[in-house]
């Protein structure tokens, strides 16, 4: 029987495949277009705007003890810009998830609303030096829990029993705050001109006015809630894909969306209580991240809304702040454009 020999097989130029020498360029673009890169990146620009809030226009020398007690008072505008920035980002995207419209942002419950409330009644009933006499821990901790209360009590009221209705909740949330609305301008238009002053002072968001000692709990609460939401984020991704998927996948639906909304509503009480009303800064990063990550999928979501919401506040302050010296005027300019992004988006789905 003759012997079959082999011969081992050459490599040649020709076998190459045809894009080898060419594989660095796609891979680059798929290093590029990765999320890991895109929330890098964020990261890295909201880093910058804290360095550049810290340190830029700094009169003392580099390194002095001068420069360091400087950058030390500005930390307590960094960190309450952080924890404005997670609270509003997160719980405009969880707030997304439970009501599966993005449209809609947790102002819509009336927060904003029972916040200029509690604020107005303060000065109608006890005078302007009210304000500044019960400033503190205290005043903020129980703002908080009366608007989570409000929220928790109307939350129950209206998830108990077989009929819950989650258009019927923001309906109610919709017409409580135009009560709210009400009520606070007719106690404001009782106010001598002076009271009026003081009080408009308050119902604008100032972030140069934080205190620094309301961030370890401001931040306590972050850290906590942000906890809870990363632990249920595979939760969250089966109450997105409706009712009746979430209840035949075996998830409580109706429970699952009353604990977010009571978690959306601490996150906000605890960002109004700091530096007052942001109505559409959440709905503007929550469409950004969006557009970003080009994922539904909470894993994805949280992580970039926080640092997109970080990287655009640190952002908006440091340029406000720095380059055209208004500071104070930082949560009425985000709201002008949030404003104008919503009504564009309004807008375009209706041209659909």
């Amino acid at each position: 029987m003759a012997e079959v020999t082999t011969s081992p097989r050459t490599w040649s130029p020709a076998a190459a495949p045809p894009h080898a020498p060419h594989s660095g360029g796609p891979r680059w673009r798929v290093v590029v277009g990765s999320y890991g890169f895109r929330l890098t990146l964020v990261v890295l620009l909201a880093l910058a705007a804290a360095v550049g809030i810290l340190t830029y226009g700094n009169p003392a020398a580099p390194g002095s003890s001068g420069f360091w007690v400087i950058v030390r008072s500005r930390f307590a505008s960094v960190g309450t810009i952080l924890v404005v920035a997670f609270c509003q980002g997160v719980a405009t995207v969880v707030f997304h998830t439970v009501t599966n419209n993005r449209i809609l942002t947790p102002s819509i419950l009336g927060f904003d609303a029972l916040y200029r409330v509690i604020q107005t009644a303060l000065v109608f009933l006890f005078g302007a030096g009210t304000l500044a006499a019960t400033d503190g821990l205290g005043k903020i901790a129980l703002q908080s829990l009366l608007m989570v209360g409000f929220a928790s009590l109307l939350y129950g009221w209206l998830f108990t029993g077989t009929k819950a209705n989650l258009h019927l909740l923001l309906l109610v949330g919709v017409v409580l705050g135009m009560g709210f609305g009400s009520l606070s301008t007719f106690m404001q238009r009782l106010l001598t001109p002076s009271e009026f002053d003081i009080l408009s002072a308050r119902l604008f968001g100032n972030i140069s006015a934080s205190d620094a000692s309301y961030l370890p709990w401001g931040a306590l609460v972050c850290v906590v809630v942000g906890t809870v939401l990363w632990r249920r984020r595979h939760v969250l991704d089966v109450v997105a894909l409706g009712r009746e998927t979430a209840t035949s996948l075996g998830v409580r639906h109706q429970r699952e969306v009353l604990l977010t909304l009571v978690l959306v509503a601490v996150l906000i009480s605890v960002s109004t209580s700091m530096v007052g009303p942001m109505t559409f800064f959440g709905f503007v990063v929550a469409m950004l991240t969006y557009q970003v990550v080009g994922d539904s999928r909470h894993t994805r979501t949280l992580p970039m809304v926080a640092a997109v919401a970080c990287a655009t506040l640190l952002g908006a302050y440091f340029v406000l702040r720095h380059v055209f010296y208004a500071a104070g005027l930082v949560s009425v300019i985000i709201e002008l454009a949030g404003g104008l992004v919503f009504l564009v988006h309004l807008l375009r789905k209706g041209l659909r």
